[in-house]
């Protein structure tokens, strides 16, 4: 219980600081970061001596000095951003008088439950300052290490400007103290749970606080019968092999039947960096011989609706735009889909049918972020459609109030 006062007071008095303000603490803790790159290589190492290299999350865990570099450059980016906090939304005078204003205004508390990425500490916390909410973080035990290096720096930054550290609170490793976030009814306002389905899944069914569902990606790029190859090879390639283990990384290609023969080449890049395709018969026809065969499997009914999260893929032949939709409908997580198509028809159908929070088209999946929508950084993507949708960052921390001045109307 301390910890939920404690949070609630701090996020009061967050909400008195000038934009100025926050954003000297954020250049401050940018600069901090950098200074401090050794120490967090050291914590991140233990966490990483405790996990298999091929785990897939092993790569979401580790730290770098250019990830970390990157990382104090997004803060720096969050500082320079505009303030969305006091912005009149709306605001009219009615006939008897009154005048109704809707302000943007900061949630209060949110929380945060992620698994083993040491980078959100870092986003959620530059998010949250920026918009005046309090933070409460619930990381893994697999980036405990980190974390706790990671708000330690945080808060020692804090103490500097003499802004009460508690504003981010970094909550134990263990489970009760997620049962104990999950039911901070009164002391919490919102969840945000970032990690694979089965956290977010458990988040949303067991919270008694609101929750907003992010990160799981079940991602597809369509390869239409007017697809243009060249594109189709390199968006393919950047939206599968970039960074496999991030949630815009694509998990199955769906290839119009007409263009089979371009298959082989459409895959050459993927095959050179060894990405295991699982195909479904027709494209297993097509690629055999022309795929290295150790890297080449027939699909399966669980091929299809899953985050792979590895250099691994599913190839679904398809005999119309109609089947892709349906395709993508059936499996689709509403997090990003993609098309290559130069036909007008075509994708003017996939951008209104596609249901997703971002829909592509002849671009790659992996765009979905953030710091490369010119957010700054991000502490999420909604996959649902209530209040945020796609890349959430500061303009999506924010709820609004009214604000009534009167003159003594009263109500008949």
């Amino acid at each position: 219980m301390a910890w939920k006062n404690s949070v609630l007071t701090a996020s009061r008095k967050l909400n008195l600081l000038t934009t100025e303000r926050k954003n000297e603490v954020l250049k401050a803790l940018a600069k901090k970061t950098r200074e401090n790159i050794a120490m967090l290589l050291t914590e991140n190492a233990k966490d990483l001596a405790t996990m298999e290299p091929s785990n897939p999350l092993y790569d979401r865990l580790q730290l770098t000095e250019q990830r970390i570099e990157a990382i104090a450059c997004d803060i720096e980016n969050v500082a320079s951003l505009p303030d969305p906090l006091g912005k009149t939304i709306e605001e009219r005078t009615l006939p008897n008088g009154l005048y109704l204003c809707k302000k943007s205004v900061p949630f209060g508390v949110i929380g945060i439950i992620y698994e083993a990425r040491p980078n959100v500490s870092f986003d959620v916390f530059s998010l949250c300052f920026k918009t005046s909410n309090a933070c409460v973080l619930k990381g893994g035990t697999d980036a405990y290490n980190s974390n706790v290096a990671i708000v330690g720096l945080i808060q020692s930054v804090l103490s500097d400007f003499d802004i009460d550290p508690n504003c981010v609170y970094l909550l134990p490793a263990g489970r009760e103290a997620t049962a104990e976030l999950m039911n901070a009814v009164g002391y919490v306002d919102l969840i945000i749970p970032r990690g694979g389905s089965g956290l977010i899944k458990f988040v949303r069914d067991n919270a008694r606080v609101p929750v907003i569902e992010t990160g799981a990606g079940v991602v597809h790029a369509y390869f239409d019968e007017f697809g243009d190859l060249e594109k189709g090879i390199a968006i393919v390639t950047n939206a599968k092999t970039r960074r496999v283990s991030v949630c815009n990384a694509l998990d199955c290609l769906v290839i119009h039947e007409k263009r089979l023969a371009d298959l082989a080449k459409l895959c050459t890049i993927m095959g050179e960096k060894g990405v295991v395709v699982e195909a479904d018969a027709k494209a297993f026809t097509f690629l055999n011989g022309h795929y290295p065969a150790h890297l080449l499997t027939k699909a399966n009914d669980e091929s299809f609706g899953k985050e792979f999260m590895s250099m691994r893929m599913a190839i679904k032949t398809v005999s119309s735009i109609d089947e892709a939709l349906q395709h993508i409908a059936t499996y689709s997580s509403k997090h990003s889909e993609c098309m290559i198509s130069e036909q007008a028809e075509n994708i003017a159908r996939f951008q209104k049918e596609t249901d997703a929070a971002c829909v592509y088209i002849n671009a790659p999946t992996s765009f979905t972020d953030g710091a490369q929508f010119g957010m700054g950084a991000e502490i999420g993507i909604s996959t649902q459609k209530l209040h945020a949708r796609g890349p959430m960052a500061l303009a999506e921390l924010t709820t609004y109030k009214w604000l009534i001045v009167g003159n003594g109307q009263t109500r008949p």
